[in-house]
């Protein structure tokens, strides 16, 4: 539930509602709760805190919450929260550290499920990673996002002819495969300005950049800020 949203859950909404603060104090010991261990309904709850810029795309991507309904879906999952609920219901040594990499596990196998669905005609940079050829040509632009980039080349990683890679990038992440680059390289520099000292040239270099004044020109039309403006609003 990544935007803060109100909701309520109960077996009976006509019953008086009990703050979530109550059952998950703030902070939680290792970043994980739960309540009512051992009844018909099991709730486990926690949060993970994501920093950066990077993590805007992802939560941008993130539905309100993912509901679960395939029966074999829940299997899979089954045995994490159950292990999970052992940990917290019987302190070990170690406990904390299993339920948070058991916490982990349950998202990452939720995200999976959603993506699944997703693949039924949703847009997204999320949806993608489940695209094994799009997958590969964004991996190589996070993973050498100062190359120079053509179209041709992205679409060879990917396996296919230039007008099909470009057709099916944009249907499945849902901008092309350069606005994609150029979104991806000025996300990298609004997180090295705001953590580094870092000079405008050098993140404009190592970004691919031919100059400071081009990559400051990219990044006030995508930031709604020149570089310089956008580090004293950080600060």
């Amino acid at each position: 539930m990544p935007r803060g949203l109100a909701s309520c859950l109960a077996s009976d909404l006509s019953l008086t509602p009990v703050d979530a603060s109550v059952i998950f104090p703030v902070p939680l010991n290792g970043g994980v709760a739960s309540c009512n261990g051992g009844g018909h309904c099991l709730l486990v709850g926690g949060h993970l805190i994501l920093t950066g810029k990077h993590g805007d795309i992802l939560l941008a991507e993130l539905p309100p919450i993912v509901h679960i309904r395939e029966k074999s879906d829940k299997t899979a999952m089954r045995w994490c929260v159950e292990r999970m609920n052992e940990e917290l219901r019987n302190p070990q040594p170690g406990g904390f550290l299993v339920a948070q990499q058991l916490g982990y596990m349950i998202l990452v196998q939720g995200l999976r499920l959603h993506l699944a669905d997703g693949l039924k005609g949703r847009a997204g940079w999320l949806f993608a990673l489940s695209d094994k050829d799009i997958s590969a040509a964004i991996a190589s632009i996070h993973d050498e996002p100062a190359h120079d980039w053509t179209v041709e080349e992205l679409g060879h990683r990917a396996g296919m002819s230039r007008s099909i890679f470009v057709l099916r990038f944009k249907k499945t992440v849902g901008v092309s495969p350069m606005q994609y680059l150029t979104h991806w390289r000025i996300l990298l520099a609004a997180d090295r300005i705001a953590n580094t000292s870092d000079s405008i040239s050098e993140i404009a270099q190592s970004l691919g950049y031919e100059s400071a004044s081009a990559f400051t020109k990219v990044f006030k039309k995508m930031m709604g800020c020149s570089p310089r403006e956008y580090n004293r609003e950080d600060s």
